[in-house]
């Protein structure tokens, strides 16, 4: 292979081409990504960079000169437009057109939106460090904050600006929040952290529409009539796989990019992080992974299945692993958390603020959560991974 194309210049899309440079790709690396900003990381946007404790540089995956060594036809601020397999080509938003030999997707995600309330000033998401810097910029006239769900990238965005001093309202459908991550037993130790700290909950609730005067957001309505003044309001709903200039182009397409075992989706062509959706024999079916570890990890796996060719490709069975940092806690899950899960506490204790969780479906241990005790999960974590390799 002379030339290949990664598309999306995040941490999946930079860790591909770093992998491929270390195992002697010496060929053209065109890195494509619709942001002008260099790679940078996302998980600390709804920490550090909301909070003010870093500037922009600091989240950059790599620095300016680090990035000339990888020797790479970088692409910024071009969005990817479609695909033709049959040729092996990619065309790009000003209409350029690159011919590849491999390609690697790696296109992440895009925030859902609710079918209202994002035309008036003051209604965020946040996916990107440029949405990062605009809303922290308007929490500095100490505004009343609405944060709409409560899954992981809520509770951080609620933890940080009640950190800031703000009043903040979380809301959510379900009864705690991480219900759907964790389920409701960790999700109640959460929702307690939560009121500890200051932030209101409305949990069990819909929100059914948002008022505004001279176009910016004053309040966010409730399906009990609860009216919330809010300042600003984030809506943190969860994400859905960027996979539309796809439309047409022969992928496999369902939620994500459908992958095989070893992260191909079609000849010559892998994906990797949030958008690849793949067989894993530990899950019983297919899963599509929303973490920062999976991202780099399943990168790597890609970029070398791309270079050794089908008939080496390895399969893909990580054990995922993923955290949160909420307030002085930090939560950590690897293998499988489901919400209808038996939950037993097997080391520390939940009251004390320091304990280890083994999630069980039908008595077989699926998953782990480890609440301020690194130490003690990480002998789980090489359980479950011993399990999946069985």
């Amino acid at each position: 292979m002379d030339h290949i194309v990664l598309v999306g210049a995040s941490a999946a899309g930079l860790t591909a081409a770093d992998t491929l440079r270390r195992e002697g790709f010496t060929g053209t690396l065109s890195l494509v990504g619709d942001e002008l900003r260099i790679p940078y990381d996302r998980p600390p946007l709804s920490k550090q960079v909301l909070a003010g404790d870093w500037e922009p540089h600091r989240s950059a995956l790599r620095r300016e000169a680090d990035l000339q060594q990888l020797r790479m036809d970088l692409r910024l601020g071009c969005r990817a437009t479609g695909l033709d397999t049959a040729e092996r080509v990619v065309t790009l938003a000003d209409g350029d057109r690159l011919g590849y030999d491999g390609l690697i997707i790696a296109t992440g995600l895009r925030p859902r939106h609710l079918p209202f309330g994002h035309d008036l000033a003051g209604v965020h998401v946040l996916r990107t460090l440029d949405e990062t810097l605009t809303l922290r910029a308007q929490l500095q006239a100490g505004p009343r904050v609405v944060v709409i769900g409560a899954g992981f990238l809520g509770s951080e965005i609620a933890a940080t600006t009640r950190g800031l001093g703000l009043d903040v309202t979380l809301v959510d459908v379900e009864a705690t929040p991480l219900a759907r991550q964790v389920g409701t037993f960790v999700g109640g130790l959460v929702a307690d952290m939560h009121r500890d700290h200051g932030v209101r909950l409305c949990m069990g609730r819909h929100v059914t529409g948002m008022s505004g005067e001279d176009g910016r957001v004053t309040a966010v309505t409730l399906d009990d009539g609860t009216r919330l003044p809010a300042d600003v309001v984030v809506v943190a709903i969860g994400s859905v796989p960027a996979t539309e200039w796809l439309a047409g182009s022969g992928i496999p397409l369902g939620d994500g990019v459908l992958c095989d075992r070893t992260c191909q989706a079609a000849p010559r062509v892998y994906a990797a992080g949030d958008v690849a959706n793949w067989p894993h024999p530990a899950a019983g079916g297919r899963v599509r992974l929303e973490q920062r570890t999976n991202a780099t990890q399943q990168a790597i796996t890609a970029a070398r299945n791309l270079l050794s060719g089908p008939e080496q490709a390895v399969p893909y069975t990580p054990v995922p692993f993923g955290w949160t940092d909420l307030y002085y806690t930090k939560i950590q899950t690897c293998g499988w958390c489901p919400s209808d899960a038996t939950v037993d506490i097997v080391d520390g204790d939940p009251e004390a603020h320091r304990f280890v969780a083994l999630y069980k479906v039908d008595g077989r241990v699926v998953g782990a959560l480890g609440w301020n005790n690194a130490r003690a999960l990480r002998a789980y974590r090489s359980q479950l991974a011993v399990s999946v390799a069985a």
